[in-house]
């Protein structure tokens, strides 16, 4: 069986950040993937650290920034309606922001709705829907 990027990262599912000075070790790891250093606090946007982790594990593509649309310029462009779970990252916009945004793992989509696997999703690795219309792109890793 073949470890698809979204069976890594659903093992991280329910890792949060930590109230106060007592910040996750492993977001923290996440973080220094993305030119932190290793004492960053948990509560800096995580969201692409996560997928950059996930990524880092599996020697696939990834972007080294906690920017969550730099993950627009890797892997290949696919269609939202083509977009294969284990295998796809989503970005979408934050609403009221021309360059902030959130990046995840496909996780499945409805008519308007995608659901993503993701880091810093309510201050956590979970699954979460979000609107279809926030869709900005979705790249195909490996």
């Amino acid at each position: 069986m073949s470890i698809t990027a979204y069976i890594l990262g659903a093992r991280f599912i329910g890792i949060k950040e930590r109230a106060g000075t007592k910040h996750h070790p492993l977001i923290q790891w996440w973080l220094s993937l993305c030119k932190y250093g290793i004492d960053a606090a948990d509560e800096i946007p995580w969201c692409s650290a996560f997928v950059n982790g996930i990524a880092w594990e599996l020697d696939i593509s990834r972007t080294d920034s906690a920017a969550a649309r730099s993950w627009l310029r890797v892997g290949t462009p696919v269609a939202l309606s083509d977009a294969i779970v284990g295998f796809d990252v989503v970005v979408l916009e934050r609403k009221g922001s021309p360059t902030a945004g959130h990046v995840g793992f496909f996780a499945g989509r409805s008519e308007s709705t995608v659901s993503l696997l993701g880091g810093n999703q309510m201050n956590e690795v979970n699954v979460s829907t979000f609107d279809k219309s926030r869709v900005i792109g979705v790249r195909r890793l490996a």
